[in-house]
């Protein structure tokens, strides 16, 4: 009986590790971000490029030199704006912005 009870213990462990390892809650919105970055972003960011400030793009790289390589700094970006970037506040609620965030970060991972 304890060994069924050890079994059965072990293959609950085993699934829940299962479940509980999961990729981040953000990355089932990087298709909806997409959509989004491309009706709002890419005027000015397509393809990851920056047409006002070049060196201020969207590339890995730029993203980590500037501490914006996280969904929080990006999403804070988009909110509030900065320099020639016009806040998005109003236009996009912080869910789209947070999907936004996640499809920058990915293709930048990506290499655009």
């Amino acid at each position: 009986m304890s060994r069924l009870v050890s079994i059965v213990l072990t293959l609950f462990a085993l699934v829940s590790v299962t479940f509980t390892i999961s990729t981040p809650a953000y990355a089932a919105n990087i298709a909806a971000g997409a959509g989004i970055f491309t009706a709002n972003c890419a005027s000015c960011h397509l393809g990851g490029r920056n047409v006002i400030m070049a060196d201020k793009n969207l590339k890995k790289d730029a993203l980590e030199k500037y501490e914006m390589n996280s969904i929080e700094a990006i999403v804070t970006q988009i909110s509030q704006g900065k320099n020639a970037m016009p806040a998005f506040t109003g236009r996009l609620t912080t869910e789209q912005s947070q999907d936004v965030a996640a499809y920058i970060l990915d293709k930048a991972e990506k290499g655009w």
